[in-house]
């Protein structure tokens, strides 16, 4: 089997784009890069498309690898045969791929081998043949000191004829299919955990039963959940006797004395070695699918969230607020460095509200701040309340913003680098404040996971879960590009090409030598060869440069045709980018080679007109009800402001200034069916909702989103 086919079977994209994506993959090309700087070779194969091709391409070598592993393995056993071979290298996947190892594949002690050790496996093949006809004579033959009875003797034959069963792959691909289409999967409460505080989250589960191919992935997980917490029993069922008489009628073929024996054989193999193991993958491929559900939301939600709108450079005063503890004020420049710190005391039981107003009225002017960023955890609505109640000599914007994760920051290597003088709090009140500043800047220096966004991202596949937040993330940092004598190594090992060490060794290097003053420059840093600048190079910003290009996504590897762009109109570089009416007159076909069509042309052009520009949203203010600070100050059938801080397969969440969020159910975002949710409502967005229900003691709101 060929990697090629293979890939096109499973995409369905251009065999010569697959076969060319192929290729700059192997010559360790990053996928942002083969999106935005080959879109010639790949036939303009989106991001998505391309880690479709590396996700095959990986299984495809995976599937390889066990095959030569299990080629090997048959090899030495000495029972390879070119038939055996050719079925092997023909498998197209890896479960059937280890459907053809089983019966060579070395076993524990079993009770077939037990039983061949006892010589019982000619009568076996005897009563498997369905050729004798007195049976009981014939296996009086094998009776002996070990199997001293008819019984036994006739047990013995049956546990190799149930192993044999377990291991024909049309038996077990029968089974497959019948799981696949009718399988139930039901959870039951363990009764000493009735009453148990911790296992109340579960009582849906309780006593629950559905179909296993229809159960949605967040449901699944919370089972699986609930059982790895010891809360309940889990049980997959299908109809075992039409089962058992489905593998019935692929191997008996007369009524003589052996088809009981066979019957026996078939059920000890169906309940004892084939249902165990085909429940159990049947479970384990819907927790993969259910996995995949939820890396999907979990990436789509990070991503947004990380694309989140910045407040771009402004002078900043951020407060982690607090009540027995108190409020935790820095005060932050355009490029979020610290310039001040210090604690306040406005609420209970100090009560120090008057004397925090005027100092922060005071740093606000000292430190020219032009906005306020208030973290949503503990006593943050009075915060924000008292900071609306100073009248600034300027229009200071107030901003909530999102904690989650800021304790994790603030306790991390990467923050005891940045600030090895200040304690955990000052860390995280300065991460509060950066998030507005430039949310995908900070949040590149937290784990995924703790930023609080997905569903049951702590239950799926870890592994998994990493890659593909680590490519949302790259994605995310590619695509706005990184100003490189600003960035933070963690921002900058994200780049195309770059990664952890040459990310440290051009900050060990900007630190010595100053900021870089061109892209070409770059190449000084130690251990950044050819390979890593061309992967890099467009996504590194330099601002007031010595080339305008340097703060563009133009790669280098194209100056020279800018250059020959701006030479043909008679115009410098400089007076070309971001000069529309000049740009517009290139005509376009006269640049066209081989190697650099109109697609990539295009993108030029569009960088030329608005070199280095964010395509991210400018940060809104927004304002919570200020009647609703607890969930018992709701009512159902009340309006309020709110922001969507989570989305899910089932719904989203939104916080409307209590501590609890609500939930909108994917049944009241819409009057009409919603495939997806996130083309009804996106991470932070601001909207409008009703409440449905407020369920005080289980702290739980039930909202509808407000057209």
């Amino acid at each position: 089997m060929q990697i090629l086919p293979y890939i096109i079977q499973q995409t369905q994209l251009p065999s010569k784009s697959i076969e060319n994506t192929i290729m700059l993959l192997n010559e360790d090309a990053t996928i942002p890069f083969i999106s935005r700087y080959r879109k010639e070779m790949t036939g303009n194969l989106d991001e998505v498309q391309i880690g479709e091709i590396v996700k095959f391409k990986a299984l495809f070598e995976t599937l390889e690898k066990r095959k030569k592993s299990i080629l090997k393995a048959l090899e030495e056993l000495q029972v390879l045969t070119s038939e055996l071979e050719q079925k092997v290298l023909r498998t197209r996947d890896l479960i059937s791929l280890e459907d053809i190892y089983l019966p060579f594949k070395k076993k524990r002690k079993t009770k077939a081998e037990t039983a061949r050790l006892q010589g019982l496996e000619p009568l076996a093949r005897m009563i498997m043949r369905q050729q004798v006809n007195d049976l009981e004579y014939t296996a009086s033959k094998y009776i002996s000191n070990e199997v001293d009875t008819l019984e036994q003797v006739l047990e013995g034959a049956r546990f190799i004829i149930a192993e044999w069963i377990n291991e024909r792959s049309d038996v077990r691909n029968n089974i497959r299919q019948q799981l696949a289409r009718f399988a139930i999967v039901s959870s039951k409460i363990i009764k000493s955990k009735t009453k148990d505080e911790k296992a109340q989250k579960f009582k849906d589960y309780f006593d629950w039963q559905e179909s296993l191919k229809r159960i949605p992935s967040h449901r699944l997980l919370a089972i699986l959940r609930a059982e790895n917490e010891g809360f309940i029993r889990l049980k997959i069922e299908i109809d075992s006797d039409s089962a058992i008489q489905k593998i019935e009628g692929k191997i008996i073929r007369t009524q003589n004395t052996c088809a009981p024996q066979i019957q026996l054989a078939i059920k000890d193999a169906f309940k004892r070695l084939l249902f165990p193991s085909l429940s159990n993958e049947a479970l384990s491929i819907a927790k993969e699918k259910a996995d995949e559900a939820a890396i999907i939301v979990f990436s789509k939600n990070l991503k947004q969230l990380l694309l989140g709108a910045p407040l771009g450079e402004k002078r900043v005063l951020a407060i982690d607020p607090g009540f027995r503890s108190g409020c935790k004020v820095v005060c932050l420049n355009a490029q979020g460095a610290l310039e001040h710190n210090e604690t306040i005391y406005p609420h209970a039981p100090q009560n120090q509200s008057i004397e925090a107003i005027k100092k922060i009225n005071f740093l606000v002017n000292a430190h020219k701040i032009e906005a306020i960023a208030i973290g949503n955890g503990t006593a943050s609505r009075e915060t924000e309340q008292l900071i609306k109640k100073i009248q600034f000599t300027n229009n200071v914007a107030v901003f909530v913003v999102s904690e989650a994760g800021a304790s994790i920051y603030s306790a991390s290597k990467i923050a005891r680098d940045e600030f090895p003088n200040h304690d955990v709090t000052v860390r995280g009140s300065v991460s509060i404040g950066r998030r507005l500043q430039d949310p995908l800047a900070e949040l590149v220096k937290i784990d995924a996971k703790s930023i609080g966004v997905g569903q049951y991202q702590h239950d799926v596949d870890q592994t998994k879960l990493k890659k593909s937040l680590d490519t949302i993330v790259e994605s995310c940092v590619n695509t706005i590009g990184v100003n490189i004598n600003t960035a933070s190594e963690p921002l900058l090992s994200y780049v195309s090409g770059i990664g952890p060490k040459i990310a440290e060794n051009i900050v060990n290097y900007r630190n010595e030598n100053g900021s870089f003053t061109s892209r070409v420059s770059i190449k000084k840093v130690p251990r950044l060869g050819g390979k890593a600048f061309e992967q890099a190079a467009g996504f590194l910003r330099i601002k007031n440069g010595e080339n305008p290009l340097d703060d563009a996504a133009v790669h280098p590897e194209r100056y020279a045709l800018v250059a020959q762009m701006a030479k043909d109109l008679k115009k410098n570089i400089s007076e070309l980018v971001g000069n529309k009416e000049i740009i517009q007159k290139i005509p376009l076909e006269k640049y066209c080679t081989e190697s650099t069509g109109l697609l990539t042309l295009k993108d030029i052009i569009s960088e030329l007109e608005k070199p280095g520009l964010d395509p991210r949203a400018k940060a809104k203010v927004f304002s919570f009800d200020k009647n609703i600070k607890t969930i018992s100050d709701l009512r159902t059938g009340q309006t309020v402001p709110g922001i969507v801080n989570n989305i899910t397969n089932f719904g989203c969440f939104v916080d409307i200034g209590t501590k609890e969020s609500g939930l909108i159910h994917v049944s009241n975002l819409s009057d009409t069916f919603v495939k997806d949710i996130n083309a009804i409502v996106t991470l932070q967005q601001q909207i409008m909702v009703k409440v449905l229900e407020v369920d005080v003691v289980r702290k739980r709101i039930q909202l509808a989103l407000v057209k």
